[in-house]
């Protein structure tokens, strides 16, 4: 499987709050400086946690980083307040209540070495089994602020736009509902 081919001298790392990322480079200056000058202050602050995919045999190769911080899904991200009601549809006895757990991906890249691979997709995976499988933390929903580019791939990716207020915008705010991964 070419997926799984494309990782096999790779695993997935939690960078420790006084690591760095040395080298990292998706073809973005905005997401290479967050991995190489963000992702540890980040985490000291205890903001966002970054994990990383990084070489077996060589931990400075970081072949994609993801970044994950507590978020919500509100009544205000909605048009209005017919369509929260129908979200709110999806939950057995829903109670009254103005938001629901969420966890956010801040900022997530693959190295231009490593594109054409499927390891975006491999990594979303990844990351929906992580909150599905002995869920600790009540996470519900998985949200991120996507750019305008990177939409179609979130979108294939099984994400879906939570309004249409930002449709044009050059970032998009995408869910992605727990209770749709198969296996649970």
């Amino acid at each position: 499987m070419e997926k799984e081919g494309a990782i096999d001298h790779y695993r997935i790392y939690k960078l420790a709050e006084d690591e760095r990322i040395v080298s990292f480079d998706c073809g973005d200056d905005d997401l290479n400086d967050f991995a190489l000058n963000e992702a540890q202050p980040y985490r000291k602050e205890k903001l966002a946690v970054t994990y990383t995919l990084i070489n077996k045999e060589d931990s400075s190769d970081v072949g994609a980083y993801f970044c994950l911080l507590n978020d919500r899904i509100s009544m205000t991200d909605f048009d209005n307040k017919t369509e929260y009601n129908r979200f709110r549809k999806r939950f057995v006895n829903a109670k009254r209540t103005k938001s629901y757990p969420a966890e956010k991906i801040g900022r997530f890249a693959v190295a231009k070495s490593m594109k054409g691979k499927n390891i975006g997709s491999f990594l979303l995976d990844f990351i929906k089994s992580f909150f599905v499988i002995d869920n600790k933390t009540g996470c519900r929903f998985l949200t991120v602020d996507a750019y305008a580019d990177a939409v179609p791939f979130y979108l294939k990716n099984g994400f879906v736009p939570l309004n249409d207020e930002d449709k044009d915008d050059d970032t998009r705010l995408l869910y992605f509902d727990l209770n749709d991964v198969s296996g649970q």
